[in-house]
């Protein structure tokens, strides 16, 4: 009963926003982010401190120099740590309520499914398209909400996949739409974006706090969800540009 006192502490300042049952319902569902770096550390962050029952964390990666200018989670003590394992410790110190997993792997058609199959939604914190075909084949297969979100410099842009919208691929006319994932395909999602793309740090972090609102949105049935077809874009040289559109 203490412990579970501490979580409704923790909760205090977004009860009068949420009733409890909604905040129930977040409570008891399990959230898999996918990617651990810029658009992910804050993600992660978020969904911990909005109370969120479980995590599921996956990255390959470990942290650099690189990613101390928009990474929330890196610090110059994490350089060389796994930043899944970074995340999971990140998430406890934060809120112990948490149930967290994490695995420091690469996401391939051989692993989707042990990774999301219990989730209640899929959160792409991705920089790759190959990857997000994958994921986001196996969310729709497995009926899960995925959640897009990507960034180039100051842009961004946000959107909610459900199983009875568009694809992820049929959205964005992607190459591999319909089609087996053979080596010509992959070739050609992957000659779509090659090289490292810019980032100014405001930009991932904005993309990570839209991303986890829209899975407490989808959760608790709070607010209105960004579902596909329509997506939230912007560019933070120009606030102006911030726009709901359809594709």
């Amino acid at each position: 009963m203490e412990n579970n006192d501490k979580y409704w502490q923790i909760m205090t300042r977004q009860m009068p926003i949420v009733e409890k049952g909604e905040q129930e319902k977040f409570k008891n569902s399990r959230i898999t982010v996918i990617g651990c770096g810029g658009i992910g550390g804050q993600t992660i962050e978020m969904l911990a401190r909005m109370g969120v029952g479980e995590l599921i964390l996956v990255d390959e990666d470990v942290f650099d120099w690189t990613n101390l200018n928009r990474q929330s989670l890196a610090t110059t003590a994490e350089i060389g740590l796994e930043k899944s394992d970074v995340a999971k410790k990140k998430v406890e110190a934060i809120n112990p309520y948490v149930k967290v997993k994490s695995y420091t792997r690469h996401v391939d058609a051989s692993n989707i499914d042990e990774i999301i199959k219990d989730s209640n939604i899929v959160i792409d914190a991705l920089d790759n398209i190959l990857t997000r075909v994958i994921v986001s084949r196996k969310a729709r297969e497995y009926k899960i909400p995925y959640i897009h979100g990507a960034i180039h410099a100051t842009l961004g842009q946000v959107t909610v996949f459900l199983p009875n919208t568009k694809s992820y691929e049929e959205m964005f006319n992607l190459p591999s739409l319909g089609k087996e994932l053979n080596d010509e395909v992959i070739n050609d999602l992957n000659n779509i974006a090659s090289g490292t793309p810019p980032a100014l740090g405001p930009t991932p972090n904005l993309i990570g706090c839209l991303e986890s609102m829209e899975a407490f949105k989808i959760i608790t049935g709070l607010g209105k969800v960004t579902v596909a077809p329509k997506i939230l874009t912007f560019d933070l040289l120009d606030f102006n540009s911030f726009k709901i559109e359809e594709i």
